[in-house]
């Protein structure tokens, strides 16, 4: 009979034996294995977390205590366990249920996080408000290791450490070996450590080294320093506790025989206190176990193989990037590249083949990574920061700051711009072109496919300030690339057709659509002028000008927020120009609300950004001058 199919909330798995974890474990592996092997998701993490996840459910009363997962992607058994089982295979789909904790979801989400590193601080401000009302419950809050890179999570554990007040810090540590004999000796030391009886032997050593005139407190310094020194000889601790934490740990994350009686003796102490979890990522199951970097966030895969189940003969827009990269660095010895921990996502790991002393990966630390560039481009070098949308937002005043104001030659190559698919509202690239085209000196650019993108790349490295290239996840469109990339003259613009009815002034992955509506408009007696802008900074204010002299109305459209974005820019320059007396006009782009998860062409097509949506918004709006004056 079936374990998991008996829980319907925590307080179900209370009523198993600990000795039943090790099946229920099973049976949680088999139904995450089952469901990513068709819909694609984080998969490796989850695999690893699967007994920390029981353990914590089991011994916490969730939801009154509050379990804080740091990025939030290697949720899925905390999903199963907590009424989600019978909506787990809508996971990451549209209209179903979230890859990462959402609060609009379940009571046991207790804050939405898709970047890593958010953690800590947020458990630190749930402690502080169940200071501020009184309250009681326990603050837990489960963070990787590599989360540890990021600045923020360091700044959590100060602000923690220093206020002395109750939460648990659990580190998954999923990079290191677990040793069975080491497991076992750390195993036995933690429990006797944070047992009660240990701590109040701590606690009394210390008072009574206090009354010790003169000499008490000097001793009890000394005694500390040594206790820290033995630690140290044998665990990483030492960091932690100087930043105020107790430090328990290194535990072997998939024994209960040690997680659980370790963890309800942690749960007991006062203060903040860290505990040191080792896991494995990708547990039972091989193909995730030999390649976890794949199996961190895969595409569906055939369960019996681990392999792809589909692949594209295109080429990838990450791949064309680097590929130019490549070739332009065994020309110029300046380039470098520069990553936060996202060399295989934004594919680097080709770049670091050839150029291994030329990449560097400075971890989860995006602001560091863009201030880092700032200091290496100040010194002579062409650094490229190839990272997605959504983490370039995290160093916001990094490019204003430290690239911008001093107009230093640092390309950004933003990844993952737009619509994203299944992972969600985190992840979608939708605000780059609103938050950087307000920057002076900032270069801004998308192409229509990826031979496009190979001169852009050329052109960001080549202009002697700062420039961005912004392109989509997923394939290019499979069009011939040019042998030699050419760098762009800047802020010129490609007037791809001619027209006197309707412009359509598109950029990046809209292009193609935008000729395709065009065709069909066409079609229909309706003259279509088409406009790739490639620029959302400088624009081709001559180009823009012309054709918007010469047709009855345009209509502008992006694949990203269209509050503050590309359409925005070009309507300000009309409206400058005095253009826009007699023209009507119209921006096509994303709502000012947060976009759902779901596929990237579904969600496109929801939004309007096909051929089909723009030839209809087109039309609409062409009609809108064709109906002349009322009759009376």
């Amino acid at each position: 009979m079936s374990l998991l199919k008996g829980i319907e909330g925590p307080s179900d798995l209370k009523k198993l034996s600990p000795e039943q974890f090790p099946d229920l474990c099973q049976e949680i592996r088999d139904q995450i294995i089952a469901v990513i092997s068709n819909v694609g998701g984080h998969l490796a993490s989850n695999l690893g977390v699967v007994e920390l996840t029981v353990a914590l459910h089991y011994l916490l009363n969730t939801p009154e205590d509050l379990i804080v997962w740091d990025t939030s992607n290697q949720t899925y058994a905390h999903k199963l366990l907590t009424g989600r089982r019978e909506q787990f295979h809508t996971i990451r789909q549209f209209g179903g249920i979230s890859g990462f904790c959402k609060r609009e979801e379940s009571v046991y989400d207790t804050f939405n996080a898709g970047h890593a590193g958010t953690g800590v601080s947020a458990a630190v401000g749930f402690v502080e408000a169940r200071e501020q009302q009184k309250q009681s419950h326990k603050v837990v809050c489960v963070v990787g290791d590599g989360a540890l890179t990021s600045g923020l999570t360091l700044e959590g554990l100060q602000q923690a450490g220093d206020s002395r007040k109750d939460l648990l810090v659990i580190l998954n540590d999923n990079q290191m070996s677990i040793s069975k004999n080491v497991g076992a000796i750390s195993a036995y030391l933690n429990r006797t450590i944070t047992g009660e009886l240990g701590v109040r032997l701590q606690e009394k050593a210390n008072r009574l080294l206090e009354t010790i005139p003169r000499i008490g407190g000097q001793v009890k310094k000394v005694a500390g320093r040594a206790q820290s020194l033995a630690k140290g000889l044998v665990s990483p601790g030492m960091l932690f506790e100087e930043l105020g934490f107790r430090y328990v740990g290194p535990l072997d994350g998939h024994t209960f025989e040690y997680l659980l009686p370790t963890l309800e003796n942690v749960l007991k102490l006062e203060g903040p206190t860290l505990l040191h979890v080792l896991t494995k990522k990708g547990l039972g199951y091989k193909p995730a176990m030999n390649d976890p970097v794949w199996f961190h966030a895969s595409s569906p895969f055939d369960l019996d193989t681990g392999k792809p189940k589909s692949k594209s003969a295109r080429l990838s827009y990450s791949s064309v990037a680097v590929d130019t990269l490549i070739r332009l660095a065994e020309e110029d010895r300046r380039i470098v590249t520069i990553t936060a921990a996202m060399c295989e996502g934004t594919g680097l790991n080709a770049f670091e083949k050839v150029f291994p002393d030329r990449l560097y990966d400075v971890g989860i630390a995006e602001q560091h990574a863009v201030t880092f560039a700032a200091g290496m481009s100040a010194r002579g070098m062409r650094p490229v920061i190839p990272i997605y949308s959504t983490f370039l937002q995290r160093a916001y005043d990094q490019v204003i700051h430290d690239v911008a104001t001093q107009n230093l030659p640092v390309t950004f190559c933003i990844d993952r711009g737009g619509l994203v698919a299944q992972d969600g509202t985190t992840h979608h690239g939708v605000f780059d072109f609103a938050y950087l085209r307000h920057m002076p000196n900032m270069v801004i650019m998308a192409p229509k496919d990826e031979n496009e993108l190979q001169h852009m790349v050329k052109s960001c490295i080549s202009y002697d300030r700062p420039a961005a290239v912004r392109y989509p996840r997923g394939s290019g469109l499979g069009v011939e690339l040019d042998q030699v990339p050419e760098a762009l003259p800047l802020g010129k613009g490609e007037l791809l057709r001619q027209g006197t009815d309707v412009a359509l002034v598109v950029i990046g992955a809209t292009v193609h659509q935008a000729v395709t509506a065009a065709e069909r408009l066409g079609q229909e007696g309706i003259s279509v002028a088409v406009i790739n802008a490639r620029f959302v900074k400088p624009l081709d204010g001559e180009l823009l000008g012309t054709v918007a002299k010469q047709v009855k109305c345009l209509l502008t459209v992006e694949e990203g927020s269209a509050m503050g974005g590309f359409g925005s820019a070009v309507l300000e320059f009309l409206s400058g120009e005095g253009l826009l007396v007699n023209l009507q006009a119209k921006c096509v782009g994303l709502p000012d609300w947060f976009i759902e998860q779901g596929p990237q062409d579904m969600l496109r097509e929801k939004y309007g950004l096909t051929a089909d949506g723009i030839y209809q918004q087109a039309k609409q709006l062409f009609a809108r001058i064709s109906v002349g004056p009322a009759v009376t």
